[in-house]
């Protein structure tokens, strides 16, 4: 091979299955990711008993899966793909119900990569839906469907801030996107009894889901957690999760600081968006805020990193060994401030460690 086939992707497509039980759906999703070229659509089926039929015949790097199908549901084929087929990746598709979105959040924990809302509202809903498909299809393809990265410094690597006297954490501030839900509940149940600081979590999530991510996460750190609401005060031992549609920041007044809610313009096609809340955390905290950037596709949260940093807080991110997809932490580690890339399982521990002593 030329090291120019080596180096230009567009002559590899990532391929995908789409399962849904209903023809025209196939037929949309179909026609939808196949206008672009980076994409390849090798099969298609009804139900996850044909699906799991399919993956036996066909070379798979990522697969569509409708949650509501006859003969074999999409839950049950998820978990039977995970075990028969563990290289594959799972988004799972549906419309945004309640009873829906209880099932995509059991997904996320049983293997699934993500998920994405199917389209409500013409048109325009059809043309974000196939957006956010391609792009998370893209995201999660092997590496060979696109360019090499370049080597990660060693700086990039380890601890890159020098052990200074630090002021001591007065808030935590959490961003995160694909792979994030199984992740969170990881670092939640690592800092149970742990760390009183306020809590601010702002997960791409839409609404609906956000509310259940938070019951979730309360129940795995043992700590109040809820979607935050306009004018809140922001008190020790809370979490305040980002709701679905809305950025979250935070206001200083006076000696205390307070939820803000908004419905400005996404960024990074986000809304919530990371960015917004660490921008808020730097200015209201300054140099006693703290920040994590966990597994999540794009850059969210990498300029409010900088933020963070400029302000004297500190922040570390998710490696990339154990991301679902690094790219929000890679992006906040590019910046060459962030205090340390850490494997998951070690992200609960700095945090503990972090807000106890202040150095």
């Amino acid at each position: 091979m030329s090291a120019g086939a080596n180096a230009v992707a567009s002559d590899v497509r990532a391929r995908v299955m789409v399962v849904d039980d209903s023809a025209v759906v196939r037929g949309l999703i179909t026609r939808q990711l196949e206008s672009d070229s980076r994409l390849e659509v090798v099969c298609t089926a009804s139900n996850g008993e044909l699906a799991l039929r399919e993956l036996a015949r066909h070379p798979v790097d990522v697969v569509v899966l409708d949650i509501e199908m006859p003969v074999m549901d999409g839950l049950t084929a998820l978990q039977r793909i995970v075990a028969e087929h563990p290289g594959v990746r799972v988004i799972m598709a549906s419309t945004l119900t309640l009873r829906n979105a209880e099932i995509s959040l059991k997904a996320l924990q049983l293997g699934a990569s993500d998920y994405v809302a199917k389209p409500e509202n013409g048109l325009a809903g059809a043309q974000e839906f196939q957006r956010e498909l391609t792009s998370k299809i893209l995201a999660l393809a092997p590496r060979r469907a696109r360019p090499a990265p370049a080597p990660a410094s060693p700086a990039a690597r380890r601890p890159i801030v020098p052990a200074l006297r630090r002021t001591l954490p007065q808030v935590l501030a959490i961003g995160a996107s694909t792979g994030g839900p199984p992740a969170l509940l990881q670092v939640f149940e690592a800092l149970k009894g742990a760390v009183r600081l306020p809590i601010l979590l702002t997960q791409h999530m839409p609404a609906t889901f956000t509310a259940l991510l938070a019951e979730q996460i309360g129940r795995a750190g043992d700590r109040p957690c809820a979607e935050a609401r306009d004018g809140e005060p922001v008190v020790p031992g809370r979490c305040y999760v980002a709701p679905g549609g809305w950025h979250m920041t935070v206001e200083r007044e006076g000696a205390g600081v307070f939820i803000r809610l908004n419905q400005e313009p996404p960024e990074n096609f986000c809304r919530p968006a990371v960015d917004p809340m660490l921008r808020s955390v730097a200015q209201a905290y300054g140099p006693a805020a703290l920040a994590v950037i966990l597994t999540g596709m794009g850059s969210d949260g990498a300029k409010g990193c900088e933020a963070i940093a400029a302000a004297g807080g500190r922040f570390i991110v998710q490696d990339e060994a154990t991301s679902v997809v690094w790219g929000m932490p890679g992006a906040a580690a590019a910046t060459g401030r962030a205090e340390g890339v850490l494997p998951l399982s070690e992200v609960g521990g700095w945090i503990r460690r972090a807000t106890e002593v202040a150095a």
